[in-house]
């Protein structure tokens, strides 16, 4: 039996559900680990979401929002990152933090294709920090790996 357990945190304004798709992929990396989840409404709502589920236990957790197209949503997201940076600095655990903006592209199905494979990615490194320790990705280091695009690759 295990003692890790993991965080998930998204949100009613997601066009996908990328919890699912989070729980789906941390319960495949890590059959062994524990999640608890947390949807509240929306992306100024998951620092709290994220540190209650650190505070419920959680070793790591991943915040999944959605950023819609207008100036004030980009000042809602960078209210809501500013606030995972602090939950993240009070509390020394990670908080990954996983965000789709609206305007990314036009093309709604590139848009759900980039958040499931933002979502997946994004969730396979937090079960690595959490499962394998710091080092986890060091590896990856420099090679230029995205999230929910094409890898840009390596320049040396």
């Amino acid at each position: 039996m295990t003692d890790r357990i993991y965080g998930v945190a998204d949100t009613t304004f997601s066009r996908v559900n990328m919890g699912e798709i989070a729980v789906k992929t941390i319960t495949k990396e890590d059959p062994e680990g524990k999640i608890i989840r947390y949807t509240v409404p929306g992306i100024k709502d998951l620092p709290v979401a994220a540190k209650k589920l650190i505070e419920e236990g959680c070793d790591g957790v991943i915040t999944l929002g959605w950023v819609g197209k207008t100036q004030l949503d980009k000042y809602s997201y960078l209210a809501a990152s500013i606030g995972l940076i602090t939950v993240q600095l009070m509390t020394s655990t990670h908080v990954i933090d996983v965000t789709i903006h609206e305007d990314e592209t036009e093309d709604e199905e590139r848009l759900r294709d980039i958040a499931i494979d933002r979502a997946k990615k994004h969730s396979i490194n937090l079960v690595k920090l959490v499962r394998d320790g710091r080092s986890a990705l060091t590896g990856l280091a420099g090679k230029g790996l995205r999230q929910g695009y094409e890898n840009a690759g390596q320049l040396d």
